[in-house]
């Protein structure tokens, strides 16, 4: 009796400790995440979206039409169009911006939904005197988003360009091709949004960008990271709705349509991560490519260009290509419009 009331005794002193640490951890983190605002502000305006809720919009340049960034699945919002944004600004009106809860913007009412997404950054777009027509430009799944916005406010848009951006049907594509599932899992963000409080986060991660990428984006990252991650998570839950919503949108009519591939073979890092032997990651791309020649096709006016010396962020690797694109859908677009 007297050993378990030893060990009992061991135990609650054990779980007191835990929590003051917990809470101690919290209370650091609270202060940090107070010093990373304050350090580093946010690019642009922080738009009003109604609901006291706000996100980060970054517009630059003057012209017509305003070309609309879109990031991917990731915690990097505006900042994913560092190495375009300013290029593009020369010839048109160029704003990137964050989703809810990514870098400097708010968090969402609730769960992530694509079409509250898109109307999210209509209201911010707009409510910062921001003026269609818009070239929406989709990174990898802000492919899907660009649609729902393109369903959603059809009339305002006319143009895309889709920058190895997700197709709806990929998933079951690729588990068809390779007979195992490549669909990403919402765990380890899910994990990492329970430590994000606790402050014991940063401590285990230090973001490692590519040297040739701009500098600010691998710091920035490592400082909103914890913050930005339940975000991602809740994007990520969301996923399998949001294909499903960008399968049923998927037409364009004749909008003038750039998809941009990349098609370079995995590296052996890409492969460990996908679980994919070297031939195995020779189907993927192959399935990779045909994705994106019926990618061209969901437009009329639709092109497809593949990069062969990219990965996934060509916007980062090939900020040339990138460019070079999203101008020739605008010039596209004010052709058009002057017929």
């Amino acid at each position: 009796m007297t050993r378990r009331r030893w060990v009992l005794g061991a135990l609650l002193k054990f779980a007191i400790a835990a929590l003051a640490v917990l809470a101690t951890g919290a209370a650091v983190e609270s202060v940090v995440r107070q010093q990373v605002r304050a350090n580093h502000p946010a690019p642009g305006v922080l738009a009003d979206i109604g609901g006291a809720r706000r996100l980060q919009l970054d517009c630059r340049g003057t012209g017509s039409p305003t070309v609309v960034f879109e990031s991917g699945l990731d915690v990097y919002g505006s900042l994913a169009w560092t190495g375009v944004h300013d290029s593009v600004a020369r010839t048109t009106r160029a704003c990137a911006y964050g989703r809810a809860g990514v870098m400097w913007s708010d968090r969402a009412r609730g769960s992530f939904d694509i079409e509250i997404a898109a109307i999210d950054l209509h209201a911010a777009l707009v409510g910062s005197g921001e003026r269609a027509p818009w070239v929406l430009v989709g990174h990898s799944v802000g492919g899907l988003y660009a649609l729902a916005f393109t369903h959603l406010y059809g009339a305002e848009v006319r143009g895309l360009v889709l920058v190895d951006a997700t197709h709806p049907d990929q998933f079951e594509r690729f588990a068809r091709a390779l007979g195992k599932s490549l669909e990403p899992s919402a765990a380890e963000a899910r994990v990492g949004s329970a430590l994000a409080r606790t402050g014991a986060l940063r401590l285990l991660v230090d973001a490692q960008t590519p040297p040739h990428w701009p500098s600010e984006v691998g710091e920035l990252e490592t400082a909103f990271l914890p913050a930005s991650l339940p975000a991602l998570a809740g994007e990520l839950r969301a996923l399998r709705r949001s294909l499903a919503h960008a399968a049923a949108h998927r037409s364009l009519g004749d909008r003038p349509l750039l998809v941009l591939a990349s098609v370079k073979p995995s590296s052996d890092a890409e492969l460990l991560a996908m679980n994919l032997t070297v031939e195995e990651g020779a189907i993927r791309t192959h399935v990779w490519r045909e994705l994106h020649e019926e990618q061209a096709r969901w437009s009329h006016l639709g092109r497809l260009e593949l990069v062969e010396d990219a990965s996934h962020y060509i916007q980062f690797d090939r900020p040339d290509v990138v460019i070079r694109g999203v101008r020739e859908i605008v010039e596209a677009t004010r052709v058009a419009g002057s017929r």
